[in-house]
């Protein structure tokens, strides 16, 4: 069975480490590492979608942005994420369709919050096997 993504303790935060046998496999099993965090992926349809495009100035950055844009949905428009298809992953862009649903209190169990994924420890690295990415994220 193909790795997708663990979850770390790290002392008052969260890690994740997604892996990916390329890299956008890798920036999509991260978001889908932050959202087992904070519901059951499995509770949360694929009602709607959203096209997302962010920047940054490298490739580690970028991961980082990925998911605090993410996390922004959730926090200002309460919408929950189960997959994410990436049209597009440069150095320093992606664009990419998540797909998911308005949160409902009375089907998604919220586990804990995630205020934003950090620089602290921030890793992607690059082997034979595929990509494996370190990220700590503040709760």
């Amino acid at each position: 069975m193909k790795r997708t993504f663990e979850i770390v303790d790290h002392t008052a935060d969260v890690g994740i480490v997604a892996y990916g046998t390329d890299i956008e496999e890798l920036f999509c099993n991260a978001a889908l590492a932050l959202f087992s965090l904070i519901t059951e992926p499995e509770s949360i349809q694929e009602k709607s979608h959203l096209n997302l495009r962010v920047s940054s100035d490298e490739r580690d950055s970028l991961l980082v942005e990925w998911l605090n844009e993410l996390i922004y949905f959730f926090d200002a428009k309460h919408i929950l994420f189960n997959r994410f298809d990436i049209e597009r992953l440069t150095e320093n862009e992606l664009k990419a369709t998540c797909h998911g649903e308005g949160f409902d209190p009375m089907k998604h169990k919220i586990k804990r919050g995630v205020k934003a994924a950090t620089y602290h420890m921030l890793s992607i690295d690059k082997n034979n096997a595929g990509y494996k990415a370190h990220i700590i994220l503040d709760i």
